[in-house]
């Protein structure tokens, strides 16, 4: 059976929504008939991402950090709370911004929702389980979190995000639904932002030495982007709370990822060992019988094809580039 997903036509508030992830969902949404406000502070997305949206009267840009209130006026249908920084890279520079957005954003779009009778999907993370104890990792597992580690702003705030959309589901009967997403990939990815796939995919085009961390056998479940998004509508279409599991259940050793890019690509770049980051998690692969069971959804794109997309797309950027200059 396939997943159903929200009609067409109804108004969506996006917060995010100029990230890799939220621009993806925006347009989509656009696409399928939403009318869509996108509210974001460019601190990780970019306006860019948004671009072929800006003519379409469906789509409204909104700049404004989401802890000061998403400034949206009018009904609403939909919430979609994907506001945060997303990459080790990121959230370690922005460490208090990270938990702001987790807690005051993810209240003030929770208000939001409350207020307009919106049905809230949260953008939570895989990160909620932390160095699992579990493996693969199933949505009643409580996981096995460092609240003072470096990653720690994170983690936690996602983990208070998820309490906060129980806590309004329960005290003010919120329809909220919570998405935890594991290891999306894809276009739109920034080049420098740190996370695995999007570092391996320009060290190995540059010819540089593609550097694994630790001795690349913690693994990661990748999900190709398109399969992610449709997951989310998925859950934002049925009447589950969650939490729900979104990611694929194909695990790989990190190396593994490195070497399917640069096969790939072609690339003769040599793989480069660097010491592994504090509380990076060993071992990554969600269980997906629930959404499965729950809303009929499953991804399908292999990391093959994905990633031969991904590689397709960071290619087409870098010669965009090298005409500019």
């Amino acid at each position: 059976m396939a997943a159903s997903y929200p009609q067409p036509g109804p108004r969506a508030i996006v917060t995010g929504g100029a990230g890799f992830l939220g621009s993806r969902l925006c347009e989509r949404l656009v696409a399928r008939g939403f009318r869509v406000a996108c509210v974001d502070n460019f601190s990780t997305g970019s306006p860019a991402n948004l671009s072929h949206l800006a003519a379409s009267p469906l789509f409204t840009l909104i700049s404004r950090d989401v802890t000061e209130g998403p400034a949206v006026e009018g009904p609403a249908e939909y919430v979609f709370h994907l506001a945060s920084p997303a990459s080790p890279a990121d959230y370690l520079r922005l460490p208090v911004q990270t938990l702001k957005a987790g807690s005051i954003g993810t209240i003030n779009a929770l208000e939001l929702a409350k207020d307009t009778g919106a049905r809230f999907v949260l953008a939570s993370s895989s990160e909620v389980y932390g160095e699992p104890l579990q493996h693969p990792q199933q949505e009643t597992y409580r996981g096995n979190v460092s609240t003072v580690g470096p990653r720690s702003c994170y983690d936690e705030a996602k983990r208070f995000a998820e309490a906060a959309a129980a806590a309004y589901s329960r005290a003010y009967g919120v329809s909220a639904a919570i998405a935890r997403i594991f290891n999306t990939y894809g276009p739109r990815m920034r080049p420098g932002d740190g996370r695995a796939v999007p570092t391996f995919i320009r060290q190995a085009l540059a010819g540089e030495p593609v550097t694994v961390t630790g001795n690349g056998q913690q693994t990661r479940s990748l999900c190709y982007v398109d399969d992610t998004i449709d997951g989310i509508l998925a859950l934002a279409a049925s009447s589950h709370t969650g939490p729900v599991n979104i990611g694929s259940d194909h695990e790989m050793t990190v190396l593994q990822i490195a070497g399917l890019i640069l096969g790939i690509t072609g690339s003769a770049s040599p793989v480069s060992f660097i010491p592994r980051p504090a509380d990076d998690p060993s071992r990554r692969q969600p269980d997906v019988g629930l959404a499965h069971d729950l809303l009929r959804w499953r991804a399908t794109v292999s990391p093959e094809d994905g990633l031969r997309q991904t590689i397709s797309w960071f290619r087409t950027q870098e010669n965009a580039r090298h005409s500019r200059n």
